[in-house]
């Protein structure tokens, strides 16, 4: 009988002022928690710089625990013109160093992070670090939620990655098929979706009316 495949995932949430990694082992369908760090930026005024030692310090996480796969979150819209600029800058560096080591790598929005963890996209950060340590057996809280952050990414990737857990990828999927797999962790499970369904076609029709 064959050994159950083992695979190293590392979620990686990019910041300009705090960096979080997160580290799970997986070992078939089941995981365990292996570590987290954080990369603190704070007082470094010169970006480029941020970006090199962002640039090294995803080297060194990498070098450090071989991961097999990447999880990074995904770029979003905010209404910060600059800010938005800056972290995709260190997404982008991040994402180069783990090209660079020929790593793959899956983006995952926060929102879909959360959702996996906790069952609700709009969880606070303290709720996924909560669940996460339930989920993962780990007792020191980090300084900073940026590496618990990050932990939730690689968590994901992991539950989208297995036939077991939280939804799979699924490009017709979405938030009711994601109910359907998941009812006992949805409160209201489909009826709410069928209500916001409802509510959109209305919403629809008045609009062919105008």
């Amino acid at each position: 009988m064959s050994q159950p495949k083992e695979r190293i995932i590392m979620g990686i949430d990019p910041g300009t002022n705090i960096m979080g990694f997160g580290v799970i082992k997986v070992v078939g369908k089941s995981m365990s928690f292996v570590a987290m760090d954080e990369l603190n930026l704070h007082g470094m005024e010169n970006q480029f710089l941020k970006l090199d030692k962002i640039y090294r310090a995803t080297i060194r996480m990498i070098d450090t625990f071989l991961p097999d796969e990447i999880a990074l979150e995904a770029p979003f819209y905010g209404k910060n013109v600059q800010a938005m600029l800056k972290l995709g800058r260190a997404q982008g560096v991040a994402m180069a160093a783990a090209i660079s080591r020929q790593i793959p790598i899956s983006e995952y929005m926060p929102k879909k992070a959360k959702m996996a963890v906790t069952g609700n996209g709009n969880a606070s950060k303290e709720q996924v670090a909560g669940m996460l340590a339930h989920l993962l057996g780990y007792k020191d809280m980090p300084e900073h939620l940026d590496s618990t952050d990050a932990l939730s990414l690689a968590v994901c990737h992991f539950f989208n990655t297995t036939s077991e857990g939280a939804p799979r990828r699924n490009v017709h999927g979405g938030w009711e098929a994601f109910v359907k797999q998941n009812s006992s962790r949805v409160a209201g499970g489909t009826a709410a979706v069928k209500k916001s369904d409802d509510g959109l076609a209305r919403a629809l029709a008045s609009i062919k009316k105008r």
